[in-house]
């Protein structure tokens, strides 16, 4: 069938099941958007390019689809280069599709050129730049099957403007041939063998659950073995759901702001099997003295993580969607009695847990982030969703919130992107409209794309945002507290403007809570109003995370600080 190149994209996205594209108009692009226009085309106008794709980077791990963005050429896809490197630093499945100048043009630093294709090579899975208009259909398959399939992560596909407008036969290839590419990963069941029989050995094992999990929908099968073992869970920022909070022997988050049993665990037990993590260095801390008694067993779909930073005693090498089923079926295959065996470990992990909990001050004339956690827990279901933004607010939020479901915590692990969580939010509650939407932000975070808080009004997407008030930089801050002499540099924000009215003057009624018995009101208000609606709530400028493991220390060298440590 005879077609555009502008309509064959939006053809293709039909053919990929697209729901929605989050996107910016620009010359380059118009062709495109004309074709959006004729076709109703369900599309979110953001008030800014990286909103559009930390939105489509939200849909997707609320969704596990790929996130579809639009932006035209030069600043407007470079205005995307962030959240690019947001989702892929997380291996978040987003198609990007920008707008390159007309092919004649292109390397002559023509109006609006950039090379994003130079530019986003090291922090895409793929790219292409399509000159070609027959190329379009191909290159499009590709891209979400790359997107999609193996470890995911962002793919980009940059059309030249005449590309656009040039009309072909156009076919839909079924299916993708790609050279050195399969997206199919199965590893030996040898690996899993000698995990099994590792496992059966072991007197003090830990599970590691990693943000992989999530990402190849395989909570399921790993919690059959968690139930079968009754082995002790610690995770990480991105694993946060893979095993659900409520699990006894959840220890919680490790690490860097991990709790004192998760970080002693893995300082003491004698089998850590991680499952779908990179062993980032928010994890390890001194990486040297990481796990110094333990046999580490390694689940990875990317071989390249195996051994990059940790090294693995046994490494299974092959997607999860392979290897946790067998794992499963090869642990309820085992004569032994996991539970009887790892007992007293339980008991002395479960102790140091209860002695040592996730704690913040509770001061009588100021409101604790810790309650204010507790308090929006008690109104949230297991279907809702806990979207953040990264400082404090994230941490506490790692630490307070009780998540039982994959993909209903959503964060920037890796790259850690300040002003991620508001558009992410809204692409979370475009995707699963029925659940309700919590976002956790600071006063520092949400002033970075705060134009969203208009996009809510716009389009009636009602997400619930908290404010986390301490009129700081509280990461910032806090570091600046403890080890640089309280030389608090560039870090106060008191003179933030009022945040309540920003929202407000966007179409997102705000209140505003300064003290602790203010709190239940100002959260009854917040969850009962019509629509996006946001609560700013203040708290210590002084209040720092616990514990903390200060760069390059053993994770069992945490400060614990806090009155209930």
């Amino acid at each position: 069938m005879k077609m555009t190149g502008a309509q064959a994209i939006i053809e293709s996205l039909k053919r990929e099941q697209v729901q929605v594209v989050f996107g910016y108009p620009g010359g380059s692009v118009l062709t495109l958007y004309d074709e959006l226009y004729k076709a109703k085309f369900p599309h979110i106008l953001t008030g800014h390019e990286q909103g559009a794709v930390h939105a489509a980077d939200g849909y997707a791990r609320a969704t596990g689809k790929a996130g579809v963005c639009f932006a035209t050429s030069g600043p407007g896809v470079c205005n995307m280069v962030t959240g690019i490197a947001t989702a892929n630093m997380d291996s978040i499945p987003l198609v990007v599709i920008s707008g390159q100048v007309a092919t004649p043009l292109i390397g002559r630093d023509s109006f609006q050129e950039a090379d994003i294709s130079g530019i986003t090579t090291p922090i895409t899975k793929h790219n292409y730049l399509v000159k070609n208009v027959k190329d379009l259909p191909r290159v499009l398959r590709e891209a979400f099957y790359i997107a999609t399939t193996g470890r995911p992560g962002p793919v980009l596909v940059d059309v030249a403007k005449d590309v656009f407008d040039a009309e072909f036969d156009y076919e839909y290839p079924e299916t993708v041939e790609l050279r050195g590419y399969s997206g199919v990963y199965t590893g030996q069941a040898y690996d899993i063998d000698r995990t099994v029989a590792a496992l059966e050995q072991a007197k003090r094992p830990v599970l590691l659950t990693g943000g992989g999990i999530i990402l190849a929908d395989m909570a399921a099968p790993l919690w059959d073995v968690v139930q079968k073992t009754q082995v002790p869970v610690i995770t990480s920022l991105m694993g946060k759901g893979a095993v659900p909070d409520s699990y006894d022997a959840h220890l919680g988050m490790v690490g860097m702001h991990g709790s004192y049993a998760a970080n002693m665990a893995v300082t003491k037990c004698d089998l850590l099997i991680a499952v779908g993590t990179r062993f980032d260095d928010r994890i390890t801390g001194d990486v040297e003295n990481f796990a110094p008694n333990a046999q580490i067993v390694h689940f990875d779909i990317d071989k390249v993580e195996i051994n990059k930073i940790v090294h693995a005693d046994i490494s299974v090498n092959g997607d999860l969607r392979w290897s946790l089923p067998l794992f499963d079926e090869k642990v309820r295959q085992s004569g032994v009695d996991f539970a009887a065996q790892f007992a007293d470990w339980r008991k002395e992990v479960l102790a140091m847990n209860e002695a040592h909990p996730f704690a913040t001050r509770d001061l009588p004339d100021a409101v604790s982030p810790q309650k204010l956690f507790e308090a929006v827990n008690s109104r949230l279901g297991a279907d809702d969703f806990v979207v953040t933004d990264v400082g404090q607010h994230q941490m506490w939020a790692a630490q307070f919130c009780d998540i039982s479901k994959p993909r209903h915590f959503i964060t920037s692990g890796g790259l850690g992107t300040m002003g991620y969580g508001l558009p992410a939010a809204m692409g979370a509650k475009l995707g699963c409209s029925g659940s309700t939407v919590v976002l956790f932000t600071g006063d520092g975070s949400i002033m970075m794309n705060c134009q969203e808080f208009a996009t809510l009004h716009k389009y009636g997407v009602d997400v619930k945002v908290i404010v986390l008030h301490n009129s700081v930089l509280g990461m910032v801050n806090q570091w600046q507290r403890l080890f640089y002499g309280q030389h608090y540099s560039q870090s106060v924000i008191a003179d933030n403007p009022d945040i309540t009215a920003v929202s407000g003057a966007m179409g997102v009624p705000g209140r505003t809570v300064r003290k602790p018995e203010e709190l239940a009101q100002g959260l009854d208000w917040l969850f009962a109003a019509e629509g996006a609606a946001l609560l700013d709530v203040y708290i210590p400028a002084d209040e720092n995370v616990y514990p903390m493991v200060p760069g390059g220390k053993r994770l069992d060298e945490m400060v614990l600080g806090g009155e209930a440590q």
